[in-house]
């Protein structure tokens, strides 16, 4: 969860909502991403659909079974669907996203058992570490908002 919390931290010096995924395979990373929704203006560059494209890359395939995928927030729908449909085996995220979360909060997508694939969910790890993250950026995103002219 460290080197999601770094990707994290790669996104909010973009300009990106700190978010940050490593995606894990026989205990070796295989991809990682963090949000670059902003920066690529992509509505589908989220830090989890970034590491799970660059892992089917490194791979060759786009079945992800035997990984674990390392996020640092509850995935939204899309991404949590996006596990399912990549086979991915285990799902660690540190936050819970009470407003967008999907593995939980508002759905559990990964462990819905009319879906062909479940997903291991384990939630919590680096909770407040990642939070704290979170309302910083938005912290200061409220301070701009305020100080503009």
């Amino acid at each position: 969860m460290a080197e999601a919390l770094a990707e994290a931290d790669a996104a909010a010096a973009h300009g990106d909502v700190p978010i940050g995924a490593v995606l894990v395979r026989d205990g070796r990373e295989v991809a990682r991403g963090h949000n670059r929704r902003e920066v690529d203006t992509d509505p589908t560059a989220h830090a989890e659909m970034l590491a799970l494209r660059a892992g089917a890359a490194e791979l060759g395939t786009w079945r992800l079974t035997g990984c674990t995928l390392y996020v640092t927030l509850e995935p939204c729908t899309m991404c949590a669907g996006a596990l399912v449909l990549a086979r991915v085996d285990r799902l660690v995220f540190a936050a819970d996203d009470p407003k967008a979360g999907a593995v939980g909060a508002l759905y559990d997508i990964p462990r819905d058992p009319r879906l062909n694939h479940d997903v291991e969910v384990v939630r919590g790890v680096a909770a407040e570490q990642a939070a704290e993250r979170l309302r910083a950026f938005f912290a200061d995103r409220r301070r701009e908002r305020t100080t503009e002219p």
